[in-house]
């Protein structure tokens, strides 16, 4: 394989910079991977293409405000603004961080946020271009008072009162994540009742996306790129579910590519599903051979991308270009607010 395989052109102005309204109002590119055939459709005709017997795996974890612009005090003197990106907690009183710009930050410089309610010392870098940060208060209470929504750079535009609401789930409940399961954008309480209608088991399990999902794949063979773990957990309801799904040889239809890689990390590593914790780092390439999932519900991802070769692993390579450059020809919206694909 070769990062270039998993190439395609994407005009820009096909990439949603606003969501749908109302959000189910998007459309939804069917693609039977049996057949490579495809139907362009609706996302509100998403129960006829579903079955009874089938149990729909969402993903429930809510986005943290997790951007905020601080002001750097160098070790040596000198002030200057800063954006960071809170991406994890490694301890009560220590974050992973993204910052921009970064490249000057030394170890030892400060950062306050605000008046000083919150202020940090920033220690080692760590990999894919983070770095420590120790911080002298509630990160979480602070980011959710102060912090912005923290919209991926392609939207290209800041973030408004509209997107805390929008670019979350509407049954998000676990605060954790730096991007939104965006394939779960399109779902309202209307597709719901349509699905208890017509008898679809939901679960929810939780994966804090962090930036693992998204950090550029910059190997030339992508099997050599590391996927940086995300936190994942499975109630006891959730873990009865999928194992009796499983025995029942039922359906599992998992709503994003988080979804998908937490459901295939769990049955690769331990066979059956049981309530806990963990942290999932599968990195699904081309030739994983799929275990549980045996249906997904996903957006249109960026080229490239370590969600776009999941995807190409579902279904073959060739496939999944050829719907892709369908969805060019036919104005799809693409990314997290665009549209999305079933692939069955």
């Amino acid at each position: 394989m070769h990062i270039s395989d998993f190439d395609y052109e994407l005009p820009p102005e096909l990439i949603a910079r606003e969501p749908a309204r109302p959000r189910d109002a998007s459309r939804m590119l069917v693609l039977d991977r049996r057949t490579g055939q495809w139907i362009d459709s609706e996302f509100r005709n998403l129960p006829e293409f579903l079955k009874p017997s089938d149990v729909l795996v969402v993903n429930d974890t809510r986005v943290i405000r997790a951007r905020i612009g601080g002001r750097l005090e160098r070790a040596n003197g000198g002030t200057r603004g800063v954006e960071v990106l809170f991406a994890a907690r490694v301890t009560e009183n220590e974050w992973e961080v993204l910052c921009r710009p970064g490249k000057r930050i030394r170890k030892g410089d400060r950062i306050v946020f605000g008046n000083g309610t919150l202020q940090g010392v920033f220690g080692d870098v760590v990999q894919h271009g983070l770095r420590l940060l120790h911080v002298s208060a509630s990160v979480e209470k602070f980011l959710d008072a102060h912090g912005h929504v923290p919209l991926p750079p392609y939207i290209n535009r800041d973030d408004t009162s509209s997107d805390a609401i929008d670019y979350q789930t509407i049954y998000a409940c676990a605060p954790g994540s730096v991007a939104a399961p965006t394939a779960g954008l399109h779902f309202t309480e209307s597709m719901f009742a349509a699905l208890r209608e017509k008898r679809i088991e939901l679960v929810k399990i939780t994966l804090h996306v962090g930036i693992g999902t998204f950090i550029p794949v910059r190997t030339e063979d992508p099997a050599q790129h590391v996927l940086k773990p995300e936190r994942f957990h499975v109630t006891r309801d959730a873990a009865s579910s999928l194992n009796a799904a499983l025995e029942g040889a039922r359906r599992i239809v998992a709503v994003g590519t988080t979804t998908t890689r937490t459901l295939e990390y769990i049955a690769a590593r331990y066979g059956r599903f049981a309530e806990g914790s963990g942290e999932a780092d599968l990195f699904v390439l081309p030739g994983h051979e799929f275990k549980v999932v045996g249906a997904i519900l996903t957006n249109f991802h960026l080229p490239k991308s370590t969600l776009i070769m999941l995807v190409s692993a579902f279904a073959s390579r060739e496939e999944v270009l050829a719907a892709y450059k369908h969805a060019v020809e036919q104005h799809y919206r693409f990314y997290s607010y665009g549209d999305c694909m079933l692939i069955v």
